[in-house]
């Protein structure tokens, strides 16, 4: 144990340690992972512009974390591009995004939200804004949690991957109530668990969230990419990688 622990700062002090997901690169392949699920695409930068309602009773679903106009992050989006661009293509839709909120309805976008939320995706301050939001309701929660649990860049990308489809909250469908189920069946490494056996047990606890929301039940994203990594012993989601979601194959080499 001892000898286990001076490894551990060794690594710490001479940065020769796996990179978590927060690592720009590893980051980077996290976008990629989770754009081929989203879009079927590696080219997470391209989705920006992207916005359809795909009928899961979130409204419009857009840009490169799949936003929504029915559970409030799409609203805190363009306000914070409103915010710091005031007068944008998107800030006349606010009074409509507010009143929609909580629900499927397009009342008050339609019939030019779509095209104008293509306009402002050429925008670099809305692209940024999107990325900025991305991290602090989604990337970054998730990575913190990952790590608090003592998880590794495979498991902190599990978390994250939770986090976008099924949202931060509490209920038994969102992240919080995945994990709790997961807590209920297997302990982390951070309370002295195999961080494979609890990942297993998350990813459980994940298909069955996913299975419980029709627009959700396909669950080949954690079958054929998740739990391929894990049987692989790829717990620092290390390159190259290879796996398939929705039947399509895509590699990521380096």
């Amino acid at each position: 144990m001892l000898t286990a622990t001076l490894l551990t700062l060794s690594l710490a002090v001479t940065g020769t340690g796996p990179a978590d997901l927060d690592d720009p690169h590893k980051k980077d392949i996290a976008m990629q992972l989770v754009s081929s699920a989203e879009n079927s695409s590696l080219d997470w930068k391209a989705q920006y512009g992207y916005i359809e309602d795909i009928d899961d009773d979130r409204g419009y679903t857009a840009g490169i974390i799949g936003f929504c106009s029915g559970t409030g992050d799409m609203l805190e989006l363009v306000e914070l591009y409103t915010e710091r661009k005031p007068g944008n293509v998107l800030a006349k839709y606010l009074p409509a995004l507010r009143k929609v909120n909580g629900t499927p309805s397009h009342k008050g976008l339609d019939p030019n939200f779509t095209k104008d939320w293509k306009t402002a995706a050429k925008d670099t301050a809305f692209q940024q804004a999107q990325n900025d939001e991305r991290d602090r309701v989604y990337f970054d929660p998730a990575v913190n949690q990952a790590k608090q649990d003592g998880l590794r860049a495979l498991g902190q990308f599990v978390y994250y991957d939770a986090m976008v489809m099924h949202g931060p909250g509490s209920d038994r469908l969102s992240f919080g109530g995945i994990r709790k189920s997961a807590l209920a069946k297997a302990k982390p490494p951070a309370q002295g668990g195999n961080e494979v056996t609890y990942l297993n047990a998350f990813l459980d606890a994940r298909k069955a969230a996913m299975k419980a929301e029709e627009a959700h039940e396909d669950t080949t994203r954690v079958d054929t990419m998740q739990r391929v990594f894990l049987k692989n012993g790829n717990l620092d989601l290390n390159p190259p990688l290879t796996w398939k979601v929705y039947g399509d194959s895509y590699t990521i080499k380096k």
